[in-house]
């Protein structure tokens, strides 16, 4: 506990002395990084605590894009609204789209949230007034932190809100998953029959964790709006919720940290593989593939193996 808490102040540390020893591009990219770890922290969440697989996570992740630059292109709010508005879209969407899925379980779940999620992506895809069709939305804006308060157009001040919320959300996880809900959850996981033997209904619980999950995905579209400029139909679609399963496996499922590093890891893959070849995707997944075998517990759940061991 006390190495943990350890580690916690250094990471913490790390992030704050971060903006007055990164160069712009490194701060951008780590700005970046963080935004994605925040999607995989929430797939963590139905995933690795509850054993719900979705393949259909990137739809409220677009949902909180789409809000945000709705919200500060045509109201000019500050930022925080935006992330609000994008969270709050995402959850709501979520409710009935959880209230169905969750009454399936194993690949069943899986197919259900991926049809929900193409069906959204073909909505944003087609609904060109609203959502800009295939073009999306471009030029969203950093505004500010409050009404007449300071910008967040620097890159510092952008990066200090997202490592703010990322650092919350981990936080409120945290909470989530060590209150009698998050035990409920791993129960569920673990033997959801023996779960029901013991006269409890799993169904209520799954369908709160995944509205859950689904804000703190919205929060992190919210987030990429503004931060990358546009919102996309590309962004919903069933490819990056791929993407989002593969962090969440090389960080360590149910892990909650590991994750956040694995969307780093495998976005400082991407970003290197590609600026030397256009097919850095098969290179991505063979990097993948020998993880899966070599450390099947993620990076972070190796690491605490060989802690363990001493």
């Amino acid at each position: 506990m006390r190495g943990t808490r350890g580690l916690a102040a250094v990471a913490l540390v790390a992030l704050a002395v971060v903006p007055w020893l990164a160069a712009r591009h490194q701060l951008s990219l780590l700005t970046d990084l963080l935004i994605y770890g925040l999607f995989a922290l929430s797939l963590d969440l139905i995933m690795g605590y509850t054993g719900m697989v979705s393949f259909g996570h990137a739809a409220y992740f677009g949902l909180g894009a789409y809000a945000s630059a709705l919200v500060l292109i045509h109201f000019a709010q500050p930022v925080p609204v935006a992330l609000l508005a994008g969270a709050l879209l995402a959850g709501v969407v979520a409710l009935p789209v959880g209230w169905f899925s969750t009454r399936a379980t194993g690949i069943y779940f899986a197919m259900l949230t991926l049809a929900f999620a193409q069906l959204l992506y073909t909505v944003a895809y087609k609904w060109r007034e609203l959502t800009g069709g295939s073009d999306g939305i471009a030029g969203v804006p950093k505004t500010t932190l409050f009404w007449g308060g300071p910008s967040l157009a620097t890159p510092q001040a952008f990066y200090a809100l997202v490592a703010a919320c990322v650092v919350l959300s981990l936080v409120l996880c945290r909470a989530v998953v060590r209150s009698p809900f998050g035990h409920a959850l791993e129960a569920i996981r673990e033997n959801e029959r023996r779960f029901m033997s013991l006269g409890r209904d799993p169904r209520p619980f799954k369908l709160v964790v995944f509205v859950i999950a689904a804000v703190f995905a919205g929060l992190a579209g919210a987030l990429f709006a503004p931060f990358r400029g546009f919102a996309s139909p590309e962004v919903m679609f069933w490819v990056f919720s791929g993407q989002g399963l593969m962090m969440v496996i090389m960080g360590g499922i149910g892990t909650l940290v590991g994750p956040i590093l694995g969307a780093m890891v495998f976005i400082l893959i991407q970003e290197v593989l590609s600026s030397y070849t256009e097919h850095w995707m098969i290179f991505t997944g063979v990097v993948f593939v020998l993880m899966v075998i070599f450390l099947p517990d993620g990076l972070v759940g190796t690491a605490r193996r060989l802690w363990a061991r001493g």
